[in-house]
């Protein structure tokens, strides 16, 4: 089926099957592939120094393992998951570790993170690496056993792989194998389908046993036809039941959400994620550094980047994690003449490059050099017209303009309300915006504002609740210390060590039931304040907190 306005959609004729289905939004941008995807795959060398960032997937980054002075061996752990949302790195070969630092990375932010530098003995010697026999493993145990190998996706959001694959709540019915790769520019996807597709079945179906999915379906946009083929023919081999389908070369098919609903015609809920309702999507690549992850017993030490652009031989290169990015752009020829600047991703959803010093990491998939010509300085922004091309190109079906204007105005409950966090900062809006507004910068403002408020009101309610159960703890301990004077010193009276009728006696002994009577109405009688006009909200907010009271209160008693 063939999306509206874009005729040349049709899978037919190209060897695959499966439907395809309208989304709304996006744009067809000038496409860039030509210039890295006809030649193969390059090997890049062994270096003499790498540096391996901690911090290389989504969650806590991994807690180091080494120090300066220690030798290590190729596929050596240097850093185990800290957390559920964690993933494992490795040496990309052997040496001696030089030094545990921050150093110039790939980030948005330009800041340093911490940093593994290993210096190369040349010997590229490793660990022993033993196969997974995963058909005899459930996938609950598959998944632990995979938790160490260092996989993440590679298809941008590096979430650690080994969650996904773990068994959820939500049954997965369907595995979507994402092969779109639908930014300018980036080409390593192509090639390593071209080239490994073979491979990359064999990862998709060690991901099927993992999930139990009953369904596969494999996304690849209709100017990738070599790849289409080849993922086609690797299924056959395989006799692995799979849909390889041809989707529009449409910007952003290969957005989870997007292909989701381009494969299946199934949208995905506000708020919700693909697994809610039983699909689980996984990069290519991914489903490569699987197979050599169980196949090999390799941990994921390399990945395939793209380098094009402003340089002498666009190509495609596999290279370890950790290389330096100033390396792999000399295998690609090295800039030409008036490069000003690099890109890290694609022109779309990427970011500038500070330091070609930084190294490569399991998220970076392109490095674009520029020039003035082809990517020419960005125009002063305009004020907002309310044309709606924003709106039209968007692909999450949103109002664009109208979540500027309350970012913009730090209006962040409105912004909220316009489901901003369904915005997957695809650049659609930017792009086509005759204003020139930089609309995505505003969305992550505006996100971040909103995500540091929540965590400030989440310390807060955290802060009160301590609050409350300290107050209840002195109140406990007040009745707790008036009872067990009152109890001794009826002791003493019934024991004559203190005379009965000693005026004295009988004073002290009031005061302290009068104490206990204190702390008991001052345990059972704290009511809330300013309740009047309360909202349905804070009313179940107060009820909350006195059934927690409650609570505490019964378990405070004394038992008899």
């Amino acid at each position: 089926m063939a999306l509206p306005g874009h005729p040349d959609s049709s899978a037919k004729g190209n060897g695959v099957s499966g439907e395809v289905y309208p989304i709304p939004g996006g744009l067809h941008p000038a496409e860039h592939k030509a210039e890295s995807n006809a030649r193969p795959i390059v090997v890049a060398p062994l270096t003499e120094r790498y540096l391996v960032p901690l911090r290389q997937h989504l969650g806590q980054p991994a807690r180091v393992l080494v120090q300066a002075g220690d030798t290590v061996l190729k596929g050596q752990m240097i850093g185990a998951p800290d957390g559920r949302i964690s993933a494992a790195v490795h040496a990309p070969t052997s040496g001696r570790v030089l030094a545990v630092e921050d150093r110039p990375v790939a980030h948005p932010s330009g800041l340093p993170d911490r940093c593994v530098v290993i210096e190369s003995d040349g010997r590229d010697a490793a660990i022993e690496m033993r196969p997974i026999d995963w058909r005899d493993l459930a996938p609950g145990e598959l998944s632990k056993r995979l938790a160490n190998m260092g996989l993440a996706g590679q298809g941008g959001a590096v979430f650690p792989s080994h969650v996904k694959l773990a068994l959820g709540g939500t049954p997965i019915e369907t595995l979507i194998l994402n092969g779109a790769e639908c930014e300018p520019w980036i080409t390593c996807d192509d090639r390593l389908m071209r080239e490994r597709a073979t491979a990359i079945m064999q990862g998709t179906e060690i991901m099927r046993h993992a999930l139990g999915a009953r369904r596969i379906l494999v996304g690849i946009e209709d100017n990738k036809p070599e790849a289409a083929l080849a993922m086609q023919a690797a299924c056959q081999q395989l006799n692995l039941a799979a849909e390889v389908s041809v989707v529009p070369t449409r910007y952003p098919s290969g957005g989870a959400k997007q292909l989701t609903q381009l494969l299946t015609g199934l949208e995905t809920p506000s708020g919700k994620i693909s697994t809610d309702i039983g699909i689980q999507v996984f990069n290519v690549a991914t489903a490569y550094a699987l197979h050599r992850a169980v196949a090999l017993g390799e941990p994921m030490l390399t990945r395939v980047v793209t380098v094009t652009g402003h340089v002498a031989q666009p190509c495609n290169i596999e290279a370890r994690l950790g290389t330096a990015i100033e390396d792999l752009i000399r295998l690609a020829g090295g800039d030409l003449d008036d490069v000003t600047g690099h890109i890290i991703g694609g022109p779309m959803m990427g970011f500038d490059l500070d330091d070609t010093a930084a190294p490569l990491v399991k998220s970076v998939n392109c490095v674009i050099a520029k020039d003035r010509a082809l990517f020419p300085a960005h125009p002063p922004a305009m004020p907002c017209t309310r044309c709606g091309q924003c709106a039209l190109a968007c692909p999450a079906s949103l109002q664009p303009f109208e979540l500027y204007w309350h970012a913009k105005a730090k209006n962040f409950d409105k912004a909220r309300a316009y489901q901003l966090f369904d915005c997957i900062e695809c650049g659609c809006c930017s792009h086509v915006c005759p204003s020139h507004i930089p609309l995505v910068d505003y969305y992550r403002f505006g996100k971040s504002e909103i995500a540091a408020a929540d965590r400030a009101k989440q310390a807060a309610e955290s802060a009160r609740q301590r609050h409350e159960f300290q107050l209840l703890r002195q109140q406990r301990e007040k009745a707790e210390k008036a009872e067990r004077l009152g109890k001794k010193a009826s002791e003493r009276l019934e024991a004559g060590a203190v005379a009965a009728d000693d005026p004295g006696a009988e004073r002290k002994k009031a005061l302290l039931q009068a104490a206990i009577e204190r702390a008991k109405q001052a345990k059972e009688a704290v009511q809330p304040k300013n309740t009047v006009s309360l909202t349905p909200e804070q009313q179940r907010q107060i009820d909350a907190i006195e059934a927690r009271r409650q609570a505490t209160a019964q378990d405070s008693e004394p038992q008899t």
